[in-house]
């Protein structure tokens, strides 16, 4: 499956890594990893995002390595290869993705989401591995490939996009790889415990005012089988929370012992919504975050969707009226 990639990697001299906007540690971790990678092969490599990363994941230094396309950055040069990872959608990654389209040769997709029934191919050559449980486990294989040797900057980055898609391995897709590599990884990463508290125990006593707030306000349908929240970014921004905070929401909702599917939508401005939607395994999601124009895998989903809130909650809650049979 890497033979193809692993060759474009070799064969290109200067090279661009990037992800979707609104970076997680998935596709933050699998780009970082690769960049260490990459310069231990001699390449020259520059990662460009969208746009910052969330401030969690300070200890991996991002800013030492990244350049974000929506504050000032160096232009794109002509470049050989562009990795794209975490997502197969370049729309994503616009208004970054048109400016790489025109300046890199070839661009691919290193990726483990399913391709969306009705939305952009992935460009030819792009990697798509739905049986992977993160990306960082596919740039793991494409690193073993190009026979570069592990080092702890690269089992940083490969383990926090790992830990981070697993939720610490609670969701592994019954393989053992995930374990597995992570083995591997700590035998270089040898103060895993800071991970596990930027990415999982970042909550400040404001946090936590808001959580509590906002968890109060969870709308139960279908005998408490699904469950509903509307947040704003505002009343984020009132707490001094950014958008990555509220991912915190719908992983909580998940451990209610009745729920079957959490969902939340955030209001980022008037009528506009990025939506989260989580299942337990029972219920496929992806179906639903697509007719959103969005996408994600099988169980966890997401669209960025602009209708209004009470028309939204319709459909969202409709889609899921088979919990009445």
């Amino acid at each position: 499956m890497y033979e193809q990639i692993s060759q474009a990697i070799l064969s290109a001299k200067n090279i661009l890594l990037t992800t979707h906007r609104q970076c997680d540690g998935d596709g933050l971790g699998a780009e970082l990893a690769m960049y260490h990678a990459l310069r231990a092969l001699g390449k020259e490599v520059r990662v460009l995002n969208v746009d910052a990363t969330p401030n969690k994941y300070r200890f991996l230094t991002p800013n030492s390595y990244i350049q974000y396309h929506d504050t000032h950055h160096d232009p794109i040069q002509n470049t050989d290869l562009a990795l794209i990872f975490d997502t197969n959608d370049y729309r994503l990654l616009e208004p970054l993705f048109s400016e790489v389209e025109k300046k890199c040769r070839t661009i691919l997709f290193v990726d483990h989401h399913p391709v969306l029934k009705t939305g952009p191919e992935p460009t030819p050559g792009s990697v798509i591995n739905t049986q992977a449980a993160s990306t960082g486990e596919m740039v793991y294989d494409i690193i073993k490939a190009l026979k570069v040797p592990m080092n702890r900057d690269i089992a940083r980055a490969l383990y926090t996009s790992i830990a981070f898609d697993t939720q610490l391995f609670r969701y592994v897709r019954n393989s053992y790889r995930s374990h597995e590599i992570a083995a591997e990884l700590l035998r270089y990463e040898t103060e895993p415990s800071i991970i596990h508290k930027h990415v999982f125990g970042n909550f400040t006593a404001l946090k936590l005012k808001y959580l509590s707030k906002v968890l109060s306000e969870m709308e139960f349908f279908y005998k408490e089988r699904l469950v509903f929240l509307h947040i704003t970014s505002q009343e984020l921004a009132k707490y001094g929370l950014s958008s990555d905070d509220s991912r915190d929401l719908v992983d909580m909702m998940m451990n209610i012992e009745t729920v079957e599917i959490a969902i939340v939508i955030r209001e980022d401005e008037s009528g506009f919504f990025k939506v989260s939607i989580r299942s337990k395994g029972h219920f496929e999601v992806n179906a639903l975050a697509e007719s959103l124009g969005g996408g994600g895998h099988v169980f966890s989903a997401g669209a960025s969707v602009k209708m209004p809130a009470a028309d939204l909650k319709k459909q969202i809650v409709d889609h899921f009226a088979k919990f009445n049979s």
